[in-house]
């Protein structure tokens, strides 16, 4: 199996629409982020009457036997609000004699939170980040899967960082709140025999995060407590899956009883393998590919590159000063702009492949 194949597709789907051209947190476009694959508390969901989804289901089918084993890995995002901070005049603690981060609390400094601040000729602005969160089940016999579901649960946890802002004379203007709350997630694997050799599997995945108040709460209060771009990938030993878009006659009838719930389940992989599955919140084809022309990533599957990339290089230079300081991914995709050399830009315009 080509694995780095298999990661780089799980990877777009990851951080599709994480942020979108013009890449500025003023774009209305980017007012409303994650879109995809959200896994909200459920007590918000309910409260929401079930709009915003607090469980992901795939269920696809196997060939195998009692030999046959499953690794699943569950991968998400885990946001984390990004909040500027100011000193108050006339407090006690003066930021400005801030040495050591790890000794200073939110109290003592009195700081006061702002949308933006310009410090030393950047610009930071009030954002939400994420951080990458993985969840694996190795080894998993189908047949003890048959006789009994297996639930497991997992927590990611809180935290709050402190990051000082230097002014040219390296005194402290200000300081960026990275503040992240805890999440659990509930993972229930089970299999059904419906035929010789012919498996189900079930994966059940759900927000059991406890969220107090949810009815008077924001959709970006629950989304830092929420598993974002939720996407599952499976992996078969002794056994292949079957193709729920293009199955073989014989398993029609049971690949029409499948039951998928916010997601898209598709083999991956090299043409023609069968011993992976991409389950993701956005509809794919069977082995999706990501084109070998591509620079990287611009968060943004269903644009073309080149007019991407073409736009990005007419941002003005205010316009490329707020998407340099949004977000370090953001950064990335500008200096990787600004820097593209004209041979990779020229690929970018088309290619003809023959198919065998």
């Amino acid at each position: 199996m080509n694995l780095s194949m298999v990661e780089k597709i799980a990877n777009a789907v990851l951080y599709e629409g994480y942020m979108l051209y013009p890449y500025r947190p003023s774009a209305v476009k980017n007012q409303q982020r994650f879109n995809f694959g959200a896994l909200y508390p459920e007590s918000y969901s309910r409260a929401g009457g079930g709009t915003d989804a607090c469980v992901m289901q795939t269920e696809c089918l196997v060939v195998g036997t009692e030999r046959t084993t499953l690794d699943v890995k569950v991968r998400c995002l885990h946001l984390m609000a990004r909040e500027v901070g100011v000193p108050i005049a006339d407090c006690g603690f003066r930021i400005a004699d801030w040495t050591d981060e790890s000794q200073v609390s939110l109290a003592d400094a009195e700081i006061r939170m702002v949308g933006s601040l310009e410090v030393g000729g950047r610009l930071f602005q009030t954002w939400q980040e994420a951080v990458e969160r993985e969840v694996k089940l190795s080894s998993l016999h189908l047949s003890e899967l048959v006789a009994e579901p297996q639930r497991e649960t997992f927590t990611f946890p809180s935290s709050r960082k402190l990051e000082a802002l230097r002014d040219e004379s390296g005194q402290v203007a200000g300081v960026l709140v990275r503040t992240q709350q805890a999440i659990e997630c509930a993972i229930e694997m089970s299999a059904q025999c419906i035929g010789d050799n012919l498996f189900k599997l079930t994966v059940h995945i759900s927000n059991p995060t406890l969220f107090e108040d949810a009815k008077l709460k924001s959709r970006d209060e629950a989304l830092l407590r929420a598993l974002a771009s939720t996407h599952t990938i499976l992996n078969v030993r002794d056994g292949e899956f079957v193709s729920l878009l293009d199955p073989p006659e014989t398993f029609r009838e049971a690949v029409a009883a499948c039951e998928n719930k916010g997601t898209w389940p598709v083999l991956v992989g090299e043409e023609g393998a069968r011993r992976c599955v991409l389950s993701s919140p956005i509809i794919l084809y069977d082995y999706p590919q990501i084109a070998p022309e591509s620079a990287g990533d611009l968060f943004d599957g269903t644009e073309i590159d080149e007019i991407l990339t073409l736009r990005i290089m007419t941002l003005t230079d205010e316009e490329k000063r707020e998407m340099r300081g949004a977000d370090e991914r953001a950064r990335q995709i500008l200096e990787r702009t600004e820097t593209l050399p004209v041979e990779q830009l020229m690929k970018l315009h088309g290619t003809l492949r023959r198919k065998n």
